[in-house]
């Protein structure tokens, strides 16, 4: 046993560092404020293990950047059984809202009857897509749950980030922006593809801009859910002189429909690369898009305190 001043068994004690003055201290680690509504991911797509897995490791990221975030995965698609509806998550939420201020009014504590969302529902898409949007729309009315809805994830630096890593990893672009070495099989030209309609084809050439500075080729968006629009931009690329076209996803996988972007690589004749997936810069941007909405603004860890 330790005294104050010092170990009466003669080892030594583990005293707190002083915390360190000045503009290069670390910063006190962000943590989510007491109350605060959930993080809800509203996840498109056919609901699978695989969809599930993906979704909450995001989640898990989005947690791992602020500590006592309160977050839960909703299917626009669920069954409310193995894969919960989106409604229901939501519904769920604001019922233990509910229920923790009863139980702390029980208790004697003096608690303020909760006000504001219950949850902010963050949906799981890089890029707009009306139809989906419209459908969590639908899914938080119909929870009756007081929520509020961010926008989709991009256009954004990060996703291009996650693009050229993806394209890096089927090889098909360098991994140093230096370019200090060569990749045999790199692509001269990407067609950046994505779903919903012109408005998400126009942001997807935001991100895609940045992506091409990246990588010092041209990248050119085109609609997966539009029939021949890949093909057509992939003849685009190549009459401009590329040869060696990659497929990029502008998509973070759930909201895919199964053999689409392979199809759509057959037919133009690109490599392909993976969707986003569980990116870390995925689930950055979905703790974003949570704290823009509820005007905190957690600091990334590792940058020093000015």
């Amino acid at each position: 046993m330790s005294t104050p001043t010092g170990p009466d068994n003669g080892l030594p004690v583990r005293m707190p560092r002083p915390r360190q003055p000045g503009r290069h201290r670390r910063p006190e680690p962000a943590v989510a404020p007491e109350g605060a509504p959930a993080l809800v991911l509203a996840v498109p797509g056919t609901p699978s293990p695989a969809v599930r897995g993906v979704a909450e490791e995001i989640v898990s990221i989005a947690r791992s950047e602020l500590p006592g975030l309160e977050a839960a995965v909703g299917f626009l698609d669920g069954d409310d059984v193995a894969f919960p509806s989106l409604s229901s998550v939501l519904a769920q939420a604001a019922a233990l809202r509910v229920e923790r201020y009863e139980f702390a009014r029980a208790a004697g504590r003096e608690v303020a009857e909760p006000t504001g969302p219950a949850a902010v529902v963050v949906p799981l898409l890089a890029g707009p897509d009306a139809v989906l949007t419209g459908r969590v729309r639908e899914a938080a009315a119909a929870s009756g749950a007081p929520v509020e809805l961010t926008d989709v994830l991009g256009p954004h630096p990060l996703l291009a980030e996650a693009l050229h890593v993806r394209l890096s990893e089927a090889g098909l672009a360098r991994a140093d922006r230096a370019r200090l070495f060569t990749v045999a099989t790199a692509a001269d030209g990407i067609v950046l593809a994505t779903t919903g309609g012109e408005e998400a084809v126009q942001a997807a050439g935001i991100t895609g801009m940045l992506l091409a500075a990246r990588l010092a080729v041209p990248v050119m968006a085109a609609a997966l859910d539009q029939e021949g629009s890949v093909a057509a931009v992939a003849e685009q690329l190549r009459g401009s002189g590329s040869q060696a076209l990659a497929l990029a996803p502008y998509l973070i996988g759930p909201e895919l429909a199964a053999g689409l972007l392979d199809e759509a690589a057959r037919v133009a004749g690109c490599s392909v690369a993976e969707p986003l997936g569980a990116y870390p810069a995925v689930g950055k941007l979905v703790l974003s898009q949570y704290s823009a909405a509820l005007g905190i603004t957690p600091q990334p860890q590792g940058v020093a305190a000015r």
